[in-house]
């Protein structure tokens, strides 16, 4: 009996012909197993029964990195041309539309961090150390089928030795494309910002730089990292000087577990995410009873610290070498998106870091680190990026053409569609940037090439500033087709869940254009993947100085302030003193004149400025979401108060009074309330009128389901006890987990709406 098997999914690089090698020769199967555009193609001979055995034991006992979407089997008609009576991996076929779908990148496995600490075996101490089952994928890739040659492995011809583990059915690198050894891999290389070679050894002369209170380059996966030791102040502080970022927080390395368990709180999910094989950076509670074992300027202010483990050999020999734990933060210019190519990175980074640890396997796509935290006892994604992009989304239904969706200009990402197959991009950034403009231009090539997708349908924003919108109407071939920024939030929550059906959305952000052309930000949606309706929102206020009131956070607490009485605003006038009475009257005359200098928004993270200013918290930013983040930092996690906020009916829909909780926030604060426990209890208020909008739309619609996405519910108090009470009401409630609840997963739902309007149009 013959027959030939069609696989397809993330196949490729995943070490699948090996496991399909070794299963049809334990099942004594004669045939032949390879890679081409779509996947792996079998062929087999032998008895029924065993073939069939074959095909059970192919889905059940895949490899682990494998994602298989879909089996075909059809009658050969002829003998498996496997050659007498054997079964072969045979050379790929490199004809046709790519169709299959590359591996994201794997942290080290167990067997190779073995051999790397063996003195007696031949990769001891070797720092590109892989197998089938870890290493570089995405970053290394270029083209497709997943080959050697078509990655930048290509450069490196393998010694005797590797090729034999490359040919030997037995071994772990039976046809793993990046093998290498320290006779015939990638070099590592310790050179100053012009790059000559250091003195004192590769790793201790790099462990030497970190120790004596120095600003190291990394070369990590998918680009340039900049590191100091975590403890050193000074050190920490001189990064932020020459990086430019005065208060976001920075990541720190880990050698292992128990190093981040003496650091910060790690419960079972916690763990799980960081020694998963995509090692995020995972935000973790900070443990009270450590002082000096990271410094101040690593994360000021913050109850959390984002931990990661070591994720390539090179980590692993580097922390080992240095003895303690590392600040690893992406090497870039404020703004930018990652380095990763060695000439750019000496050339823009030689004022940042003392010297550089780097290598000669090049980078062919950039990958920033991901970014997790646990939300109500799951893994959920702050930013999606290395170990987890490019692995796809799998839509409701298929898409009749393929899409691109282009993403918000902040946080971008961009998603490509087809068929049923969604793949978000690794997190590029804000495209305010040139350098990440180009960045951005460069992926969609890179990803449409490498997935055989040539869009024919672009989904974008309303705002026709954004960047992203700009490329998309500037497609020649590809339809553009708007979708509003909230309606996509709450997309991508269905399709991040799987879902597809009408759910009552609350999409709570920073700012998004609305469908009537005002900046919208606090609203309830009714929506499913096609269209969506307005059913409540936030009471619009005016914006201040327009863009200056996101950067000056003070600025909406006296726009909040200005609609309420007299005695109110004399109040804060008060308590602020000097803070702000400069400009406090002008401020105010503005946002009382309103128009195009204070421009209407119902957005619900402005409101959370306006708190965080009354409360003292911070009157300016210098990153998004920062005033914000401080305040939820800032609760007091025993206080069950809520401030209440009135609902209203205008022409059917509901308006919610957030200037309500602003009122009694302020009568708190000048009665006496610390700022934890006005957090708390704005918190609190939050929650309930989501509830409360909730349940009345319940009342009118039937709808049960609730999705709720938008930047403003990456703050795991609020997530938590609104999921949490929501439940409590009878509500089933869809929150993200794959895609970020932020701008990271615009891109997913833009792209999961434009092709169910194609389909159903």
């Amino acid at each position: 009996m013959g027959v030939r098997v069609r696989v397809e999914g993330v196949v490729q690089g995943v070490g699948f012909r090996p496991f399909v090698h070794g299963l049809a020769t334990r099942l004594g199967l004669a045939g032949r197993v390879g890679n081409d555009a779509r996947g792996v193609f079998v062929e087999l001979d032998g008895e029924h029964d065993r073939i069939a055995e074959f095909l059970t034991r192919l889905e059940r006992d895949a490899p682990p990195l494998a994602a298989i979407e879909s089996v075909t089997v059809t009658p050969s008609g002829r003998a498996a041309a496997g050659g007498g009576g054997r079964f072969l991996i045979v050379a790929s076929e490199r004809s046709g539309t790519p169709r299959t779908l590359v591996s994201p990148d794997i942290a080290t496995c167990a067997d190779c961090l073995a051999e790397l600490a063996d003195p007696a075996d031949r990769r001891y101490r070797y720092p590109f150390v892989n197998c089938v089952n870890c290493g570089p994928r995405l970053t290394i890739t270029r083209a497709l089928p997943y080959d050697r040659p078509l990655t930048t492995m290509a450069g490196f011809a393998m010694c005797d030795a590797c090729l034999a583990e490359y040919h030997d059915p037995a071994d772990r690198r039976f046809h793993a494309q990046p093998v290498c050894c320290p006779a015939c891999g990638p070099a590592l290389r310790l050179v100053d910002a012009r790059g000559r070679p250091q003195a004192g050894g590769d790793l201790p002369g790099a462990a030497g730089v970190l120790r004596g209170g120095g600003v190291l380059a990394v070369k990590g996966l998918g680009g340039y990292h900049l590191a100091v030791v975590a403890s050193d102040e000074r050190a920490a502080a001189e990064l932020r000087r020459r990086k430019r970022r005065a208060d976001k927080p920075f990541a720190v390395m880990v050698a292992d577990l128990a190093q981040a368990r003496r650091l910060c709180e790690v419960d079972t999910v916690a763990q799980e995410l960081l020694t998963g094989r995509e090692r995020p950076i995972v935000l973790l509670p900070r443990r009270t009873d450590v002082s000096g074992a990271v410094a101040g300027a690593v994360a000021p202010g913050q109850r959390h610290l984002g931990l990661m483990l070591p994720y390539t050999p090179l980590h692993h020999l580097l922390l080992a070498e240095t003895g303690a734990p590392i600040v690893l933060t992406s090497a870039n210019l404020a703004g930018e998106p990652i380095e990763y190519d060695d000439r750019a990175a000496l050339d823009r980074l030689g004022g940042m870091a003392d010297a550089f640890l780097t290598h000669d396997r090049p980078i062919h796509l950039r990958a920033d680190d991901s970014v997790a935290r646990v939300v109500r006892g799951r893994g959920t994604l702050v930013r999606r990026s290395r170990g987890h992009a490019p692995a796809p989304f799998t839509l409701a239904w298929e898409a009749p053409r393929p899409v691109l969706g282009c993403g918000a200009a902040l946080k971008n990402t961009f998603c490509l569609v087809r068929g049923r197959h969604a793949v978000v991009s690794p997190h590029l950034g804000d495209l305010e940037g040139y350098e990440t403009l180009r960045a951005y231009e460069a992926g969609i090539e890179h990803f449409s090439a490498l997935l055989g997708v040539r869009p024919e349908v672009a989904a974008h924003d309303l705002h026709p500033d954004y960047p992203s919108t700009r490329y998309a109407l500037g497609l020649p071939d590809a339809e553009p087709v708007p979708v509003q920024h909230h309606h996509a939030h709450i997309a991508s929550c269905l399709a991040d869940n799987g879902e597809h059906g009408r759910v009552i959305g609350v999409a709570f952000d920073g700012l998004g254009h609305g469908a009537d052309g005002t900046l919208w930000g606090g609203e309830f949606l009714l929506a499913d993947l096609v269209s969506f309706e307005r059913a409540g929102h936030l009471a619009p206020v005016p914006m201040p100085g327009g863009a200056m009131a996101v950067r000056q956070p003070w600025r909406m607490a006296a726009a909040y302030l200005a609609g309420l009485d007299v005695a109110a605003d004399a109040a804060v006038a008060r308590r602020a003193g000097d803070r702000w009475r400069a400009q406090w009257e002008s401020v105010t005359a503005l946002a009382l004149r309103g128009g195009a200098a204070a421009p209407l928004t119902s957005s619900a993270g402005r409101l959370f400025d306006a708190v965080a200013a009354l409360a003292g918290v911070r009157d300016t930013i210098t990153y998004e979401g920062q005033a914000a983040i401080e305040l939820e930092q800032l609760a007091d996690p025993a206080e069950r108060g809520a401030y209440p906020a009135g609902i209203a009916r205008h022409d059917g829909v509901l308006v919610v009074a957030g200037a309500d909780l602003v009122r009694a926030a302020l009568e708190d604060l000048t009665g006496g309330a610390g700022p934890p426990v006005v957090s708390a209890r704005f918190h609190n208020g939050v929650r309930e009128l989501i509830v409360r909008c909730c349940t009345a739309l319940r009342e009118e619609t039937g709808l049960t389901t609730v999705a709720l996405s938008g930047g403003v519910f990456q703050n795991v108090l609020l997530a938590e006890r609104t999921v949490e009470r929501l439940e409590q009401a009878g509500f089933r409630v869809l929150t993200h987990a794959g895609v970020p609840a932020g701008d990271g997963g615009i891109s997913l739902g833009q792209a999961a709406v434009a092709a169910a309007r194609d389909l159903f149009r």
